[in-house]
């Protein structure tokens, strides 16, 4: 077994966590792809896994080197795909990104019209609300939405939304509408987090930001339960514009203190690869932007 297929033994071992299920998806034996991977340790000089009769587990030296062995393996998938004319007609697995709630409203509908108009292509989405690293995972391109950081990534801007904080009308006619962020103090308040703690909300006032640490008396990790109980008049609750629109177009949920607003938040397509992108990347990324810019200028 050569160097590649070693490497590809160890990737399946990695995301399998068990040598017998990684041989049942290469269609070998356990032994075969043992051998494989301690002729892999062999040559790189360092324990790859730690091995229980239990359990299957990567080293630290194991987990620095699954990021380079799936970049490895996915640029020598790209070449092969290239040679064989793959860039003229999209074809592969496709493995993309996004928040869980933009992903649901936005990204799965134009992601499922896509496999449609190509059934040369499969797909794998990941919703997380973190920014997910795209080579650690395996994947070629993010919906974020985020002022971007400097990076190797091709990123496509097709919009933007604003942090709004809003509340049912009924609970707004009965505790009364904010006129500035101190009034909020004391509040009932719905806050977002994945931690124990949910974030500080900032507005802006004179150009200057002003930090406030809020106590909320839910905190949750869901938008949808979140939202919901705003709109059934439990508080203030702090979401993107995207999230709320239809309540607030619905009436059942109004924006208070517009005016102390941070500044949007642009949302970007984001990609590996660049010009040497695959021909399911560039497409998925030229029917994303298209698509993504129309839905929402019209939300």
């Amino acid at each position: 077994m050569d160097r590649l297929d070693s490497m590809r033994a160890f990737v399946a071992v990695a995301e399998a966590a068990s040598f017998a299920a990684a041989a049942r998806q290469l269609g070998q034996s356990p032994p075969a792809v043992t051998r494989a991977v301690a002729a892999l340790e062999e040559r790189i000089g360092a324990r790859l896994f730690h091995r229980t009769t239990r359990s299957v587990r990567l080293t630290d030296a194991g987990a620095r080197y699954l990021g380079d062995a799936k970049r490895i393996l996915a640029e020598l998938e790209e070449a092969d795909a290239s040679a064989a004319g793959a860039h003229a007609e999209p074809r592969g697995q496709l493995g993309l990104t996004a928040p869980v709630m933009f992903g649901r409203i936005y990204v799965a509908p134009l992601l499922l019209d896509f496999l449609a108009r190509f059934p040369a292509v499969t797909a794998r989405m990941l919703l997380a609300d973190r920014v997910v690293d795209l080579m650690d995972e395996g994947l070629e391109v993010a919906v974020r939405i985020a002022h971007l950081e400097d990076s190797a990534l091709t990123a496509v801007r097709v919009g933007e939304v604003r942090r709004v904080i809003c509340a049912s009308p009924e609970f707004l006619d009965a505790s009364g509408r904010p006129r500035t962020p101190a009034d909020l103090a004391g509040a009932k308040l719905i806050s977002f987090a994945t931690g124990p703690a949910p974030d500080p909300w900032t507005f802006v006032k004179e150009s200057a930001a002003e930090t406030h640490h809020l106590a909320a008396q839910l905190i949750v990790n869901s938008n949808d339960v979140m939202i919901a109980a705003a709109e059934a008049g439990h508080g203030f609750v702090r979401a993107l514009s995207y999230q709320v629109a239809p309540l607030l177009r619905a009436g059942t949920l109004e924006i208070v203190l517009a005016e102390f607003e941070e500044a949007p938040l642009p949302i970007h397509v984001v990609h590996i690869a660049g010009r040497r992108a695959s021909a399911r990347v560039r497409g998925f990324v030229d029917f994303a932007v298209e698509r993504l810019r129309k839905d929402l200028a019209a939300s």
